[in-house]
């Protein structure tokens, strides 16, 4: 009997784990195999203020990090939704409602053979009210002889200046 309820519970964890349609790389990101082409403008739209009732969010992208490396795309996941994406010095924004969510980057294309990516996502979380305005910008951290991406909330100061040196993103999911 034992051991039918043994069998019978690996049966079970086996099929759960199957049935599991999206590999994800952290929780807060949307499933790994979406893949974005992204188009950006030189001439940003305005700041602007967040729908009734929501929260606005803007995403940045700060290649300073990056050195000599090719622009790299860095989707944006917000509650396991993949919201957008960015490349390069550039930036968009989205809305959520009021509460707790979790943010996503992670890079979508890889830098090739030779280059050690320590973290390829990095993830954070925050609480949001209604009529806010939330600044976070993904970049590359560099240590000896490793990459990795680095999420960190901002100050409005500073994301309204990176928005204005930096492109507006704009995304299409490839098929």
């Amino acid at each position: 009997m034992k051991t039918t309820l043994v069998i019978f519970l690996t049966a079970l964890s086996v099929t759960a784990q199957a049935q599991t349609p999206e590999a994800r790389v952290a929780p807060s990101c949307g499933p790994d195999q979406v893949k974005f082409k992204v188009k950006t403008q030189k001439i940003p739209p305005q700041m602007g203020q967040p729908e009734a009732g929501k929260a606005r969010v803007y995403f940045f992208e700060d290649n300073a990090g990056f050195g000599s490396f090719p622009k790299l795309t860095t989707r944006a996941g917000v509650d396991g939704e993949w919201v957008g994406a960015t490349r390069g010095n550039s930036y968009f924004y989205f809305s959520v409602d009021p509460g707790e969510h979790h943010l996503c980057a992670s890079w979508q294309n890889w830098l090739g053979p030779g280059v050690d990516v320590t973290h390829k996502t990095a993830v954070a979380h925050f609480t949001a009210e209604g009529g806010a305005i939330y600044y976070f910008k993904a970049g590359a951290v560099q240590g000896r002889g490793t990459l990795g991406i680095h999420l960190e909330p901002l100050d409005s100061d500073e994301a309204h200046f990176l928005a204005s040196k930096f492109s507006f993103s704009t995304v299409q999911q490839k098929q």
